[in-house]
C-alpha cells in the first residue's frame, strides 16, 4: 500500500495529514479555512489520492501558516508514500480549464523540488482567503513532496477560477505521474537508476 501519515506540530499549527495514493478520491478534511478545504476536496477528488487533514492553526493571526504547513506535511507525505519511486509514471501534463480561465500544470516527480508558478489574480481575496497564499501553498507542497512543477495560468478573470484551475490541474497531473506504469512495474523511471540527487 503506497499510504502514509504525516505529523507536525509547531507553536503556529498541529497538523495530521494522511494519503492514499491508490484510493478513490476520498477526502476528510478540515482546516478550519472554508475555501482551503474545497481546493484541497478538490485535489483528492480528482487526483484520485484519499486525503485526510487535520489542522489546528493560529487562524486568529491569519491564514498563512496554516495554510503553508499543510502544504508541507501533504507534500512529505506524498513523497513517503511514494517509497523509491519504482514503476511510476513520474511526468505528467495537463491543460486544465476553467470556466474562462485555462491553466497549464505540467509535473516531473524527479526527487529535485523547483516551483515555477505564474498566476496573476485579479483580487486579493477569495471570501477572506488571501489568494497570495495559492502560490505559498504550491511552493510547500512542491518542495516537501520533492517535485519539479510549473503551474501557468495562461487566462484568466475570476480569481475562484483561477485557483480552483491550479489545484485541480496538480490533481490530474498527479494522478497520471503517481499511477504505475504497467510496462516499467518494478524500474525507476531515470537512466541513473534513482531519482533526486
Amino acid at each position: 500500500m503506497r499510504t502514509a501519515t504525516i505529523k507536525r506540530k509547531t507553536k503556529e499549527t498541529d497538523i495530521e495529514v494522511t494519503v492514499n495514493l491508490d484510493g478513490a478520491g476520498v477526502s476528510t478534511v478540515s482546516t478550519g479555512i472554508g475555501f482551503f478545504d474545497h481546493m484541497l476536496d478538490l485535489l483528492a477528488r480528482h487526483s484520485r489520492i484519499d486525503i485526510t487533514v487535520k489542522a489546528d492553526g493560529d487562524l486568529h493571526v491569519d491564514y498563512h501558516h496554516t495554510t503553508e504547513d499543510v502544504g508541507i506535511a501533504l507534500g512529505q507525505a506524498v513523497k513517503q508514500a511514494l517509497g523509491n519511486m519504482a514503476g511510476i509514471t513520474r511526468y505528467a501534463s495537463i491543460h486544465m480549464p476553467m470556466d474562462e480561465t485555462l491553466s497549464r500544470v505540467v509535473i516531473d516527480i524527479s526527487g529535485r523540488p523547483v516551483l515555477v508558478f505564474k498566476a496573476e489574480f485579479p483580487r486579493d481575496k477569495i471570501g477572506e482567503f488571501d489568494t497570495e497564499l495559492v502560490r505559498e501553498w504550491f511552493n510547500a507542497f512542491a518542495m516537501n513532496a520533492g517535485v519539479t512543477l510549473h503551474v501557468e495560468t495562461l487566462y484568466g478573470e475570476n480569481s475562484h477560477h483561477i485557483a480552483e484551475s491550479c489545484f485541480k490541474g496538480l490533481a490530474r497531473a498527479l494522478r497520471t505521474a503517481v499511477a504505475i506504469d504497467p510496462r516499467a512495474q518494478g524500474e525507476v523511471p531515470s537512466t541513473k537508476g534513482q531519482l533526486g540527487g
